[in-house]
């Protein structure tokens, strides 16, 4: 076994996934909190005169209170090195949560009960359940109007086709709102909320303790009796085996805002929570217990500070402990390095770091030599993680700079946002750098864009929309590169490549997808873009 294991064992790596506004970004300010990384926690909101959230570094996020990318903080609880993937709520991001996940060994999805759940809850959830990872959820805002919590956890099995188990239960909401009952220990946990304090006010309580009645009043006192008694008659057991593998799903009842139920929550899903996963290199199980380091790229951040222009690529340690000292072979480049200013993030803050273990995210300088999914391993031992894919746009707009002479600042900046995987970059075979298309998979991300072109590089751009909607990579079967006059292609069908050469052919409609395929059978078509080959 492994001569860090003890280093390993505690560590907790987690995504944070939600619809926009059920709340996630206010939830991870409240862990920070009680982690002691932070002293205060920020509205989330993105109004003049407010603190925006410590996740939401970006200058837009915090003008539009919504988090458009994913950042990772690092705390100590109680013995437990916890590190958070805070993703983008918005559907219009769901690629780099999708990343995001493909790093992380567990994770918590923040649902609000007034909603229930929502479009992209499912999504991500299918992506979770693809990677068979724990899901824990809690279920937020109890502070306000909510539906009723038997309703929710129905509604949360029927949707996402995973069983529930209430780990506590709800006292009342809105106004009423007292806090909640918690099964294992049979306890009440009654809550004097202080909004932004670190920690609520909290009284517990056994259930046959006569005073109840005077504490919650005599309704809800005879409710949670009630719901009780239903809930040990009809629940399913628990199975931590089952939670393991994402085939149940505890549940928390809570309210982030209010601090309400947050503390028991993470202390229940840090002791259920796995410490890190191994990953599949093709044939090969990589161990996180191993003493060889191993990681890889999952998200690639230009400009985090706009003084240095610089370029952070984040991984995930997967095995062993990684030296700042040591060189380690870079498998997609092919030789050996040395990793530049190694660091830990809290959001846009900074530390730079000697060592990191299985599990850890580390920051670290990129001259331009990383893409998503490479694999950093020990020279000795050399092998590929899985690659992660690129999913095709669904939205394409031609794209230009309004000044012809910062042509060139228009390019780089472009590509840099396109190596972070916010877009992709096409353009058309034999006419050189002439027209630039861009696709994006949701229409957000053109704003993000044009405002981070505008603001990091000094580049008004123009963007022309395009009727294409679908998108294929497209290889040969004699291997060859393939010319436009050599296919059979319909009016609304356009042979583009990427700026990694590879040949792709966007579409107006699902059907000149099939008939495409129909009239070139010497074309294999893909909806991905593979990973970072």
């Amino acid at each position: 076994m492994s001569k860090y294991q003890s280093e390993i064992t505690r560590r907790r790596t987690f995504a944070i996934i939600s619809h926009p506004d059920a709340g996630k970004t206010t939830l991870t300010e409240k862990f920070l909190l009680y982690g002691g990384a932070i002293a205060q926690a920020g509205q989330v909101k993105g109004k003049k005169n407010t603190r925006a959230a410590t996740s939401d570094w970006m200058e837009i996020e915090k003008q539009r209170g919504i988090s458009v990318t994913s950042s990772v903080m690092q705390f100590q609880y109680e013995g437990y090195c916890v590190n958070i993937l805070d993703t983008p709520g918005h559907q219009d991001f769901s690629e780099d949560t999708y990343r995001t996940l493909m790093a992380a060994d567990s994770a918590v999805m923040v649902i609000d009960a007034a909603k229930g759940v929502e479009a992209q809850t499912r999504k991500l959830f299918k992506v979770c359940a693809m990677r068979d990872i724990p899901i824990f959820t809690f279920v937020n805002k109890m502070d306000r109007q909510a539906r009723d919590p038997f309703e929710l956890c129905e509604e949360l099995e029927k949707e996402l086709g995973i069983e529930t188990y209430p780990m506590n239960w709800p006292i009342g909401d809105g106004k009423d709102f007292q806090g909640v009952y918690d099964r294992e220990n049979r306890q009440i946990i009654h809550f004097t909320g202080h909004g932004g304090a670190k920690a609520a006010t909290a009284t517990q309580v056994s259930l046959g303790d006569p005073g109840l009645d005077e504490l919650l009043g005599p309704a809800l006192h005879t409710k949670l009796s009630e719901d009780v008694e239903l809930l040990d008659g009809a629940s399913a057991e628990f199975d931590l085996g089952k939670v393991r593998h994402g085939k149940l799903s505890p549940v928390f009842f809570g309210s982030a805002l209010t601090n309400f139920g947050v503390e028991p929550f993470l202390e229940g899903f840090l002791k259920m929570t796995t410490p890190p996963l191994a990953r599949m290199a093709g044939e090969i199980l990589v161990d996180s217990m191993e003493d060889d380091f191993s990681a890889f790229v999952f998200k690639i951040q230009a400009n985090m500070n706009k003084a240095h222009r610089d370029r952070i690529a984040f991984m995930r340690v997967v095995s062993g402990r990684f030296d700042a000292e040591k060189e380690v072979y870079h498998v997609q480049g092919g030789r050996k390095i040395r990793l530049s200013r190694p660091q830990q993030l809290m959001a846009a803050e900074r530390e730079i770091i000697e060592e990191a273990y299985a599990g850890d995210i580390i920051g670290v300088f990129d001259p331009g030599i990383f893409s998503i999914g490479d694999t950093l391993c020990t020279p000795s031992r050399k092998f590929r993680f899985d690659p992660i894919p690129t999913f095709a746009p669904e939205h394409f707009r031609r794209v230009r700079p309004l000044d012809t002479m910062k042509r060139k600042q228009f390019l780089k900046g472009a590509e840099q946002i396109a190596q972070e995987g916010a877009i992709q970059m096409f353009k058309t075979p034999y006419t050189g750098m002439e027209e630039i298309i861009v696709g994006v998979v949701g229409t957000l991300q053109f704003d993000v864009l044009e405002y981070r072109l505008k603001s990091e590089y000094g580049v008004d751009i123009f963007m022309e929309g395009l009727p294409y909607e679908y998108l294929r990579w497209i290889t040969a079967d004699d291997g060859e590169p393939v010319k436009e006059e050599n296919l059979t292609l319909g009016t609304d069908t356009k042979l583009v490549e990427d700026f990694k050469g590879r040949q792709l052919l966007l579409f107006g409609s699902r059907w000149a997808v099939n008939w495409t395929q129909e009239r070139n059978p010497q074309l294999t078509f893909s909806e991905f873009g593979g990973g970072g080959d």
